[in-house]
């Protein structure tokens, strides 16, 4: 059966990022101005051209025939502008078989442009630590100065002295918390069957913080160990349910739903550094809540942001860390009808 060309000339020429429409057999038929400049070729010399002589992934990646795959911040060599870094995505067409979507963004371009963002996000990170600290440790110490003034003035020590170690226990534990931004040991990573470690974190839940919550489960039941560290993937499921929960509220619909998949194709660094390696078993954390307001969203994995006028920042931000640190990658979004709140995990398998 013979599948007829896409017709996307007019958005094609449109997208500020570099396009290739590639047909079953390999070959260039459409393309844009940004991908000439990009490859430093001609129009002329790109359309009909095998996308393979155009290109050539030079790093280890996993591209699998016949599936989409995605490289981010990897290298290509090209006949013609030589060794390029770019984000790269190989797209099936699903309503045309056999066509395919290349995309090419220079990674070094959009490297520039976060740097102003991270610094920024650095210069909030120090204000909110340096608030949250002078707050949550203020208060306590006012307390233990009263309790220790009226015991100096002859008051009944005992109740007094409960307060002052209660006291001492609170800003102990936030300094503790603080602690875990700074453990630089290697995680201990193994092959994982994350099921066990899935329905751990969701009867502590159900027991405690997610009491009255409706917790649903959508597994894939053919999915493989993961390459994971068992305490640290509990210790940011609970983080993640707990975030849930408290985003529900007391009114409305409440309910969480456990999600894993796997994603085929999906090959990134969890950190500068880390060696590029796929990241196929996904797992969601999602609820109904109304997820975090829009001037704070791309900062959720900032250390000290919270929407809550009592949250310290640090849950999300402790995750963030602790996947990093296994190879893969946590992101957040809003998705589905009616809008979800989701946190995807992608981590990488046992091989």
């Amino acid at each position: 059966m013979t599948v007829d060309a896409p017709d996307f000339a007019d958005l094609v020429a449109s997208l500020p990022l570099a396009v290739m429409l590639v047909d079953p057999a390999g070959r260039v038929t459409l393309t844009n101005a940004a991908c000439e400049q990009l490859l430093n070729a001609s129009e002329r010399a790109v359309i009909g051209a095998a996308v393979d002589s155009l290109l050539t992934l030079t790093e280890e990646t996993d591209p699998r025939e016949g599936r989409t795959f995605a490289a981010f911040d990897t290298e290509i060599e090209t006949p013609r502008a030589g060794r390029l870094r770019v984000d790269f995505a190989d797209t099936l067409l699903a309503d045309h078989p056999g066509w395919r979507l290349v995309t090419l963004h220079h990674a070094a371009h959009s490297r520039r442009l976060g740097v102003a963002a991270e610094r920024a996000a650095a210069a909030r990170s120090a204000v909110g630590a340096a608030a949250m600290l002078a707050h949550e440790i203020k208060n306590p110490l006012s307390g233990i100065r009263g309790a220790a003034q009226l015991i100096a003035d002859g008051a009944e020590a005992g109740e007094l002295t409960r307060l002052i170690i209660t006291e001492v226990d609170r800003v102990a534990a936030l300094i503790d918390r603080m602690e875990d931004f700074t453990d630089t040991r290697p995680p201990s990573l193994r092959a994982t069957n994350i099921y066990p470690l899935l329905a751990h974190a969701r009867d502590v839940a159900l027991a405690g913080f997610a009491r009255g919550i409706a917790i649903e489960e959508r597994f894939d039941p053919s999915l493989p160990a993961a390459l994971v560290d068992g305490d640290a993937l509990l210790q940011v499921i609970l983080n993640l349910l707990k975030n849930a929960a408290t985003a529900l509220g007391a009114i409305g619909e409440r309910r969480i739903v456990l999600t894993t998949a796997y994603r085929h194709g999906m090959a990134v660094a969890a950190a500068p550094g880390r060696p590029r390696q796929p990241l196929p078993i996904e797992i969601c954390v999602m609820d109904t809540g109304p997820g975090a307001p829009e001037d704070i969203a791309e900062h959720l994995f900032d250390p000290f942001v919270s929407s809550r006028p009592e949250g310290k920042g640090l849950g999300l931000a402790l995750v963030d860390k602790l996947v990093r640190d296994m190879g893969g990658i946590v992101q957040y979004s809003r998705e589905g009808h009616p809008h979800m709140t989701v946190f995807r995990l992608l981590l990488p398998r046992a091989f």
